[in-house]
């Protein structure tokens, strides 16, 4: 699976591609940052992102990609801004027919250290040692791409048997008919027979 993360903002938008399947040694195939000018308006600097976006996804053909989700924080104009870049970015996936995954920063965090509350520092540790690389990205927002794209190769999996889950527990609804559970394998004790 090859994945591009995006850690939205106006000023510095992360991307980074990485590659691979869980429970496997992981590959980057790429890393940077999109970035506008402060003093551009703002729907100019849409453009920019949205420009460097599409160049990211014309050179390294993600299967999908991996978006920060949003959240609020004290200053709300940062939040506007970094909101709008998040969604030019799931524009220009959309567009090409791309899924898109949302990740929250805690859920990032938790997978790539094991703890959701580990700072900008740890994370780029982490993603350098997860990806073998020799220093840790930088900015700190190309590293934080990075960490998204591992976070959604390891948590794909799972998240895909749960969507496959609930839809079959929809079409069960519809239908009428109750859901079936997934058949349980059978625990053999040594020493007797199997059931």
């Amino acid at each position: 699976m090859r994945v591009l993360g995006v850690d939205p903002g106006l000023t510095r938008c992360g991307v980074g591609v990485v590659e691979g399947v869980a429970g496997r040694p992981l590959t980057m195939i790429g890393v940077g940052v999109v970035r506008t000018p402060a003093d551009a308006e703002t729907a100019q600097r849409l453009v920019a992102v949205e420009q460097g976006i599409e160049q990211w996804l014309d050179e390294h053909r993600p299967e999908c990609v991996a978006v920060e989700r949003v959240f609020s924080q004290h200053n709300v104009r940062t939040v506007m801004g970094t909101a709008q870049a998040s969604a030019v970015a799931m524009l220009c996936a959309a567009r090409r027919g791309l899924p898109v995954a949302l990740h929250t920063p805690s859920e990032v965090k938790a997978a790539v250290t094991g703890s959701g509350r580990a700072d900008k520092a740890q994370v780029g540790a982490m993603v350098t040692r997860l990806l073998r690389l020799d220093a840790p990205p930088r900015p700190a927002d190309a590293a934080d791409a990075l960490a998204l794209a591992i976070c959604h190769i390891w948590r794909a999996p799972a998240m895909n048997r749960l969507q496959q889950a609930h839809a079959a527990a929809r079409a069960a609804t519809r239908t009428g008919t109750p859901a079936r559970p997934a058949a349980r394998p059978s625990v053999r004790t040594p020493g007797k027979a199997p059931r």
